[in-house]
């Protein structure tokens, strides 16, 4: 794959399959915007790829909750690069993780704070939304692009206590995704969800259940992000691709 002359905005992508994929389309000759909020780990991972020679990374501190900064970002990639070629919507995480809530203190869904709830659904959902709404503009004017959402094996099952993260997700691979790739059509623009199962991104993720017996290698879901947007992809649009092990037609347990 030759990603030479192309550009990406990668959110979330200090850490994770933010960063693998930001290194992985600078390594194939891409220039890419790094946003993420964690600004002293963003600027050494923006630092490591430029030392490598090949595309070239611009760190921007970005909370994708804040649609200033959102458009503050999409503005610093076409005045450094003149373009923006793909949006990968990395950024995200189950609020009642990241929020560190106790278990014990908040033992079902409606005892956490709904502020937590808030935090998911502004970062999971929210935040791709704004984003697909400032890049759209400008690969409107350039009339071609391609918006990646990131979805989850859990927008399929549910989730009785992290509700945000279900619905969040569920909603970018259903409602956002398709609504985008048609509103794209006729500007050259297509909008592609991918929705991982179990990833080795946190130990955890080996105890979940797939067919194939194991969860996956986080460079097995950037492989397929990298194919949808190459020139060997082009013909894929307004889909949601599941990558889960074959986790989503596994038997439930009654």
């Amino acid at each position: 794959m030759d990603f030479r002359d192309k550009v990406a905005i990668s959110t979330g992508a200090a850490s994770g399959m933010g960063l693998l994929f930001a290194e992985n389309f600078a390594a194939l000759g891409g220039n890419v915007v790094m946003c993420d909020i964690n600004e002293t780990v963003l600027n050494e991972k923006v630092a490591a790829i430029n030392e490598k020679g090949c595309g070239r990374a611009v760190g921007v501190l970005c909370d994708v909750r804040d649609y200033a900064q959102v458009c503050e970002a999409r503005d610093r990639a076409v005045n450094e690069f003149g373009r923006i070629d793909v949006m990968a919507n990395f950024a995200g995480g189950t609020a009642v993780r990241m929020c560190k809530v106790n278990r014990e203190q908040h033992p079902e869904f409606p005892d956490v704070p709904i502020d937590v709830y808030d935090w998911g659904i502004d970062v999971n959902l929210k935040g791709p939304f704004y984003f697909a709404h400032a890049v759209l503009k400008q690969m409107r004017e350039q009339k071609s692009g391609l918006i990646i959402n990131i979805g989850s094996i859990t927008g399929a099952e549910g989730d009785g206590y992290g509700m945000d993260y279900s619905t969040s997700k569920a909603g970018l691979m259903y409602g956002l995704t398709k609504s985008i790739a048609q509103f794209g059509s006729k500007y050259g623009i297509r909008c592609v969800c991918v929705s991982p199962g179990p990833v080795l991104t946190r130990a955890a993720m080996a105890n979940m259940k797939t067919l194939l017996g194991r969860a996956a290698d986080p460079q097995e879901i950037i492989d397929l992000c990298l194919f949808i947007a190459s020139e060997k992809g082009q013909f894929i649009d307004g889909e949601n691709i599941m990558i889960d092990g074959g986790r989503n037609v596994m038997k439930r347990e009654r």
